[in-house]
């Protein structure tokens, strides 16, 4: 008998916030979903990652109403998304109330599975989000973070896999975020899993660094169950690999991927003008589409890549590119090799940046920096050492508990402050997550006029 392999489609999420700034409209997505239904996917990411922040703040749409409406039109095939643990959808750890009611209302209003992971790896970030989400009725998909280090072993992961299952995980997820995960590691790393959990495992990765392919070959060989992939116009560079190219491969290998190849070209023909159309705006920039190896020599994802490059451009010292490249895995060895993935992708890389430019080590440390030294984002999965914690906090004390032990509950706050603008728990969520966008979008659906000053109101225009 054949072996299935399943696929997630994520070009309605990951697919465009990797290429597009995730700037795909609810509107371009609608038209082809009935088809998207039929095609065989075994679950569509469409929600989570920025895809939230996303929406309100540049599209000036509602996340939620998004959601509803992809559920309207999607009945055959799950919908999935992806959360921060503790951080949901921000860059701030929530309070346990707000967590659960977040989850609650992600599933209510359509989400079938939800993959929760962590930044650190830290289990205790993602504890309350699990039990919200099978509370709810919806799939706890557990994630690991993928990253290289000196403590971050093969077995260092089987054992993170282990907890994640004890915790309820329905399923687990490899996600390498860097796009760095070997053949060689991801079939071993897969046949390690799958040999001590009866858990459904789903493989991640972006085909940053030019290995993406092999890389899900090997984990289907050693028994991956679900990989990512997305439709050829939103595929490569820093995105997955091409739906369509993974599944002719992987059925020519004699596995059985249930997917109806012919709709699969549909789809590609009706995203193909929505990439031109992103090309031709700028949103979309040739740059992502390229190859990047270095990820693979660094460790670093390709969107951080650009992004120092981008720090580093405007500040006038872009000659300065490979140092800062090299002092990035210096800093993350003092931090107890945090993994490169949002927030802690970003951190690293301004203290990178920061040590560099100002010619002195740690001579300038921002306010994220301290608080991550100080455990405000969890377990650092190495210990760091007492002369960097002296250098970066002095004898400030250090957390051992988890987090979000320290909040208070924070919903009721929240629900007072938005009490003229929020009409439902969704937008108090909105509100709650992302205070800047959502407010005024909140207010200008409530009065058109909301955000445009008087003096431009053109007084003889009839309404």
């Amino acid at each position: 008998m054949k072996k299935q392999v399943k696929i997630m489609e994520t070009v309605l999420r990951d697919g465009h916030q990797s290429l597009a700034a995730t700037r795909m409209s609810t509107a371009q997505m609608l038209p082809i979903l009935d088809k998207m239904d039929q095609a065989g996917y075994y679950s569509m990411e469409v929600w989570g990652g920025a895809t939230f922040d996303s929406a309100l703040r540049f599209l000036h749409e509602d996340p939620w109403e998004r959601l509803r409406l992809i559920r309207k039109h999607v009945k055959n095939t799950k919908l999935q998304m992806l959360l921060r643990g503790q951080n949901l959808l921000g860059y701030r750890h929530y309070a346990d109330d707000f967590v659960k009611l977040f989850v609650q209302k992600s599933v209510a209003n359509g989400i079938d599975v939800i993959r929760i992971f962590d930044a650190l790896n830290d289990p205790r970030n993602l504890r309350t989000a699990v039990e919200a989400t099978k509370a709810a009725g919806g799939e706890a998909q557990t994630a690991i973070s993928y990253t290289t280090s000196a403590v971050h072993s093969n077995e260092y992961f089987l054992n993170l896999a282990k907890e994640y299952a004890a915790m309820g995980a329905d399923s687990i997820a490899i996600k390498d975020m860097a796009g760095i995960m070997t053949p060689e590691n991801a079939y071993e790393l897969t046949a390690m899993i799958k040999d001590a959990i009866d858990l459904p495992l789903e493989v991640h990765t972006h085909a940053t660094s030019g290995i993406a392919t092999m890389t899900y070959l090997k984990a289907v060989e050693a028994g991956a169950d679900i990989i990512d992939t997305a439709i050829s116009p939103f595929a490569g560079g820093t995105s997955q690999p091409a739906t369509e190219s993974m599944v002719l491969s992987l059925q020519s290998l004699g596995y059985d991927v249930p997917v109806n190849m012919d709709l699969l070209s549909d789809i590609a023909d009706y995203f193909k003008p929505i990439r031109q159309e992103f090309l031709d705006d700028g949103i979309m920039n040739p740059k992502v589409l390229a190859i990047e190896p270095k990820a693979l020599i660094y460790q670093v994802p390709g969107g951080m890549l650009s992004n120092l490059l981008s720090q580093l451009t405007e500040q006038g010292q872009a000659d300065k590119y490979d140092e800062v490249l090299q002092e990035v895995p210096k800093v993350r060895k003092d931090l107890g090799y945090p993994p490169l993935v949002t927030p802690l992708s970003q951190m690293v890389g301004t203290q990178s940046v920061m040590n560099v430019l100002s010619g002195e080590r740690y001579k300038l440390i921002p306010k994220e920096i301290k608080e991550y030294v100080r455990g405000l984002y969890g377990k650092s999965p190495a210990p760091i050492s007492p002369e960097i914690k002296e250098k970066i906090i002095g004898d400030e004390p250090v957390i051992t508990q988890r987090p979000a032990d320290l909040l208070q509950p924070e919903l009721p706050t929240i629900r007072k402050e938005s009490a003229a603008f929020a009409d439902s728990d969704e937008d108090v969520l909105s509100y709650g997550l992302f205070p800047q966008s959502a407010k005024p979008f909140l207010m200008k659906r409530k009065d058109p006029f909301y955000d445009i000053p008087i003096q431009t109101i053109d007084v003889t225009t009839e309404f």
